[in-house]
């Protein structure tokens, strides 16, 4: 059966189901969105998972890297694997798409701008027909639109509804399920889509105001339920099953909201002990820039130090080195750079 995509707003009964797991979520994430605002410096968070989302994001593709090669990567060295410079791409799209909802909004232009910057491409929205989505065993599930105009015009009308609020009073939270379900049905795109599609969540519940920042990711979530995903896209296609749609991305959103507020109470716990650490052992170098170049970063480089604090390499190296005699660094050589490694940190990512 070939699925015709509506136009938006589509008329969608928010379910007693649909409305009581939507307050839950709203809940837990107004909960993040507080505890977030804690973080002096939100670079931190931004900066630790962001990385951590786009490895995550990547992975749903079968783009696979290690923390090890993300944390030590160089744009300068061409030496690192395909994957980590596509990971470090997506990373890049998710920057670009956050300053650019902040600055002028969420856009077609700017999804398009995203889209180029993860597939390392300058092409626009499809307008070559013969896209189709395949299974594990190579058999077409479903047909986006073929014709270019089309695709316009579907991009156009969801543009509209995503910025729009007049049109619908749908929860932010299920309009964001809706968009997400809209955008992967039109597949825009020659390459990319999910991962676009991906990134445009966070960037929606940003220009809600339900977010400040891009902390929010459910790209582990969906690996971790990858068939039920699938399977629940094509669902809504094939019998119209917008119930159990929604319910699984409120669901994603509200599990997905509390494992990260898991992981900076873990961040936060784990600066006091570090910051209690270094001003018992060595005082005179306790600074708050320093602390925070050694969590945003959780492989610290001494140019990080020579920036971020103004000062010498010199002494942004004999900082590292008594951070390593403290206990809270590991130094480790790699080719020709000195990588101060913030184990504790990496163990909560490695872990999650």
């Amino acid at each position: 059966m070939n699925y015709i995509i509506p136009r938006l707003p589509i008329d969608i009964i928010e379910t007693p189901k649909i409305l009581k797991k939507a307050i839950s979520a709203n809940k837990v994430i107004a909960e993040l969105k507080g505890l977030a605002q804690t973080i002096p410096n939100q670079g931190i968070l931004i900066n630790t998972l962001t990385l951590q989302e786009s490895k995550d994001s990547s992975e749903i593709e079968n783009i696979v890297t290690t923390h090890d090669e993300l944390f030590k990567y160089d744009k300068a060295d061409d030496a690192f694997s395909p994957a980590t410079k596509e990971v470090y791409r997506y990373n890049d799209a998710l920057f670009l798409g956050f300053n650019g909802v902040k600055e002028r909004g969420l856009s077609n232009n700017l999804l398009i701008e995203i889209s180029q910057t993860i597939t390392h491409r300058q092409s626009g929205f499809r307008n070559v027909p013969g896209t189709v989505l395949k299974d594990s065993t190579g058999n077409i599930v479903y047909t986006p639109p073929q014709n270019g105009a089309d695709i316009i015009n579907y991009m156009q009308n969801l543009e509209t509804f995503i910025n729009e609020r007049e049109l619908s009073n749908f929860d932010p939270l299920v309009k964001m399920a809706m968009i997400h379900h809209q955008f992967e049905s039109i597949h825009p795109f020659f390459d990319g889509n999910g991962r676009t599609g991906r990134i445009l969540n966070v960037l929606y519940l940003i220009s809600e105001g339900i977010l400040d920042t891009p902390i929010l990711y459910l790209s582990r979530y969906i690996t971790k339920n990858k068939g039920e995903y699938y399977q629940l896209l094509q669902k809504v296609r094939d019998e119209n099953a917008w119930e159990e749609w929604i319910l699984f991305m409120l669901t994603a959103l509200e599990s997905t909201a509390r494992q990260t507020i898991s992981t900076i109470d873990s961040i936060k716990s784990l600066m006091s002990e570090y910051k209690k650490i270094l001003k018992e052992k060595e005082h005179k170098i306790y600074s708050h820039e320093l602390m925070n170049t050694i969590f945003s970063h959780p492989y610290t480089k001494t140019e990080y130090v020579t920036t971020n604090l103004g000062v010498s390499r010199l002494t942004a190296s004999k900082y590292l080195k008594k951070l390593v005699t403290a206990g809270l660094l590991e130094l480790i050589r790699h080719k020709q750079t000195n990588y101060y490694i913030n184990n504790k940190l990496v163990a909560l990512f490695t872990s999650l």
